[in-house]
């Protein structure tokens, strides 16, 4: 066991009895009930090894894992300024994701920021770090984000291979506390992940959840610093052998420093055309 692999908890759905449903709004007295349609997800912990990939990155590649490390260093100097991480940042990660993977065209359409104390203090825009494993798109999500951002060209890109790579990298280095888990592609079974619809007041998306199986195989990057990136591929529309879906998680060191700042990320998604 390498001295930066990790013993701890990741947080699990349990095996649902019908279709799941996470709310993203507070319903009101004028909303309809949904309570009889969906089930909301019950979360379960359970031990896991995560093993570290410093020193041995290149064992690990999209096509086969779902992740892939690299090095990025950006030209933009405020990740929390949204007109720069749009006119700077985005069209970076467009530039990065056409070069790793070979895509003929690559549209960045959507970043996260996560900072769990600028999500207290309400400042940044900030999220939290999710800490529950999950994938970002599924079998239905995929496709209908092309066709939600594509427009008159959607259903032509569609007839094509495309993917859903995400780039996540930290805005400051190194990482020490809530790093990103990743889950290898080549040890996840049919089942393993369960489509969860995310309901909105105007609008439903969907998700995967994860269930436990012990064959999951869980990495992470020790101290990731701001100019390393990993990319996760969250969908992808071939069907030919080659990882599909990349589960991850955020989750806590045992022995995380007292004086470890808390983590700062962002997270951008882009769609890749073959």
């Amino acid at each position: 066991m390498n001295s930066a692999d990790v013993q701890t908890t990741l947080t699990y759905v349990r095996e649902p009895t019908s279709e799941l449903a996470i709310y993203n709004y507070r319903p009101g007295p004028d909303d309809p009930d949904l309570s009889g349609q969906y089930e909301e997800p019950d979360y379960l912990e359970y031990p896991v090894e995560i093993k570290d990939i410093r020193g041995h990155e290149q064992r690990f590649s999209l096509e086969d894992a779902g992740l892939q490390v690299i090095s990025h260093v950006s030209a933009i100097d405020d990740y929390y300024d949204d007109k720069k991480v749009r006119g700077i940042y985005m069209p970076e990660m467009e530039a990065l994701v056409k070069r790793v993977t070979g895509a003929l065209r690559v549209h960045a359409f959507d970043y996260n920021v996560r900072c769990q104390a600028y999500s207290e203090q309400k400042v940044h825009m900030a999220r939290m770090p999710v800490r529950f494993v999950h994938n970002d798109y599924t079998d239905t999500s995929g496709p209908q984000r092309v066709r939600d951002l594509m427009g008159d060209e959607s259903e032509a890109l569609l007839k094509t291979r495309f993917a859903v790579i995400n780039v996540w990298k930290p805005i400051v280095g190194p990482v020490q506390r809530t790093p990103l888990a990743v889950c290898d592609a080549r040890s996840l079974e049919p089942g393993d992940l369960i489509d969860t619809s995310l309901l909105y007041r105007d609008r439903i998306g969907q998700i995967q959840l994860a269930s436990h199986r012990p064959g999951h195989r869980w990495y992470y990057l020790s101290n990731m610093r701001a100019d390393e990136a990993l990319l996760l591929k969250c969908f992808d529309s071939a069907r030919d052998g080659r990882a599909r879906f990349t589960a991850h998680t955020a989750f806590d060191f045992v022995d995380t420093p007292a004086d470890a700042s808390d983590r700062q990320s962002i997270e951008v998604r882009t769609l890749a055309f073959f």
